[in-house]
């Protein structure tokens, strides 16, 4: 099931240093990973855009011919007082850009990383849609879109019989915040995935979801770093009870059973890993197999 992770590298070449972010690619591949997920903006905030997509191509120039995928995406690295957006130009030009920096004539994903609604949603869907039929992408998605302009964009596709956006990437995991509750450091209003994206998925199985921060940071496993207030309510204590009656049955750390119920669910949870044996403990959980009865107990209404 490690074929089903995807490898974050958020912070690849930066924050985690290129020596650690290679071992981490090389330690994801040997364990039959192939899925990287990358971004024209990673990370802007913590030293620069293409620091990401720059050391990802200098690990696949020194391994030629590796059996990976990947993904990047296009939409929310600044520009002037804003952010660049999605228009047809931007989209030309940043896909152009991430294709160089990485060393690659394709993307297996490319992402719309946040919603513009500045440009005419015809724009958006023609323009990611003529990226597939030319080759240069293999799959579209959307990253922080509401479910409402998903199924918008989708149906815009299907009658121009363009190629549609058939991935989501939110943020999700086992417990969840109060609705409408601030979630200190997320700044995409609607990043979250919710019952509304779990009825639609349901109904569109064609659609697969990625999960990124499946682990909130950690606060599952470390105590120093706790679950941000916005989940402080009762459903949240009856849900941390069950995961630790779980995780006792198997043998495996809470984050881990996490990562196992997502997977179980046909979620692809996105992998932030900053060291070897944080990665390990992902891998470990892939192999996590859980009992009808388990998964019972965890899918319990809190």
């Amino acid at each position: 099931m490690a074929s089903q992770l995807v490898l974050g590298t958020m912070y690849f070449g930066g924050r985690t240093d290129t020596a650690t972010s290679h071992a981490l690619i090389d330690r994801f591949v040997e364990a039959g990973g192939r899925m990287l997920d990358t971004a024209n903006c990673y990370a802007f905030w913590a030293g620069g855009s293409g620091l990401s997509e720059t050391c990802l191509g200098e690990w696949l120039r020194a391994h030629p011919g590796a059996d990976v995928e990947l993904a990047s995406k296009v939409g929310v690295n600044p520009a002037g007082d804003g952010i660049e957006g999605l228009g047809a130009d931007v989209v030309r030009r940043e896909v152009a850009a991430s294709l160089d920096l990485l060393g690659v004539d394709r993307l297996d994903v490319y992402w719309a990383h946040g919603e513009d609604r500045s440009t005419p949603d015809v724009e958006v869907v023609e323009t990611f849609g003529a990226l597939v039929a030319e080759g240069l992408v293999g799959r579209i998605g959307l990253s922080n879109h509401p479910t409402w302009r998903v199924s918008r964009l989708r149906m815009l596709a299907e009658q121009r019989e363009l190629p549609a956006f058939d991935l989501l990437q939110l943020t999700t995991s086992y417990v969840e915040p109060r609705p409408g509750a601030h979630v200190e450091g997320k700044d995409h209003p609607y990043g979250f995935a919710n019952l509304e994206t779990t009825d639609y998925l349901a109904s569109h199985p064609d659609v697969e979801l990625w999960a990124y921060s499946p682990l909130i940071q950690g606060s599952y496993d470390r105590a120093d770093r706790p679950l941000p207030s916005a989940y402080d309510h009762p459903g949240t204590t009856a849900r941390l009870a069950a995961l630790a009656d779980v995780a006792s049955e198997v043998g495996a750390k809470p984050g881990q059973v996490v990562l196992a119920w997502l997977l179980a669910r046909g979620v692809r949870p996105i992998i932030g890993a900053s060291s070897v044996a944080q990665l390990d403990e992902a891998i470990d959980a892939a192999a996590i197999t859980l009992t009808d009865d388990q998964r019972a107990r965890l899918d319990a209404p809190a």
